[in-house]
């Protein structure tokens, strides 16, 4: 299709040192950040461009796109990390925390933990519970959040803005809407600066978190099978 076309033409120019295609320095930026960042970057320019000044060329296409979030962010007071006593050298947990950042599923998440078991040990709760961390943000991606709040035992999900209306369309957050009219103690939908969110109570852990989020991602699919 034109977009992936575009998307392989402007990377094989990249490839082939065609020179200041986005303007600057090109090659000494991509030597700072990283080729998988810098492609990265790319991806998004290109998925902003068919969404706003190409909008027209690709109308059928974004029309038959469901919207997905393509990250959430969370945000705790959990202590979240691999602490130095455990992973001592700097540029290693560096590695190791974009290794992880890039995983993808279940089997891969264990896959990692068993290689941090091998080479490192027994793991602490606070890896334990960036491991968790993980797993729980694909959790809140596959529900629509955008961002995860994890704090003084509550669990704050937000969802996309209220502009971002093909996410509100979708058959999901009308199920979402139910399971809160169903669970009317343990879950609350609240608006603030205009963005709503879910507000979870008794978040003890990571743990709760993903057993929360769980139960309303089953919930969901239940009813939409």
């Amino acid at each position: 299709d034109l977009g992936s076309g575009m998307n392989i033409a402007m990377r094989d120019l990249d490839i082939r040192g065609a020179g200041d295609l986005l303007g600057g320095e090109q090659s000494g930026f991509i030597s700072e950040i990283g080729f998988e960042t810098y492609h990265k970057i790319l991806d998004e320019a290109m998925k902003e461009l068919r969404e706003n000044e190409f909008k027209d060329v690709f109308a059928d296409e974004l029309a038959a796109q469901q919207y997905s979030v393509d990250d959430c962010i969370i945000e705790t007071d959990f202590e979240i990390l691999i602490p130095d006593h455990y992973v001592n050298n700097i540029t290693e947990r560096l590695s190791l925390y974009k290794e992880l950042d890039d995983l993808k599923g279940d089997e891969s998440l264990a896959a990692f933990e068993k290689q941090l078991q091998d080479r490192f040990g027994a793991i602490p709760e606070s890896t334990r519970q960036l491991l968790n961390t993980i797993k729980l943000r694909w959790l809140a991606q596959e529900i629509g959040f955008e961002k995860l709040i994890l704090k003084n035992e509550r669990m704050l999900g937000y969802f996309p803005p209220q502009s971002e209306t093909k996410y509100f369309e979708q058959e999901q957050f009308g199920l979402v809407l139910q399971y809160i009219q169903s669970n009317p103690r343990g879950v609350q939908l609240k608006n603030k600066n205009d963005k709503l969110y879910l507000s979870l109570i008794d978040v003890k852990s990571v743990k709760d978190a993903i057993d929360k989020t769980q139960t309303i991602l089953q919930k969901v699919k239940a009813e939409a099978s």
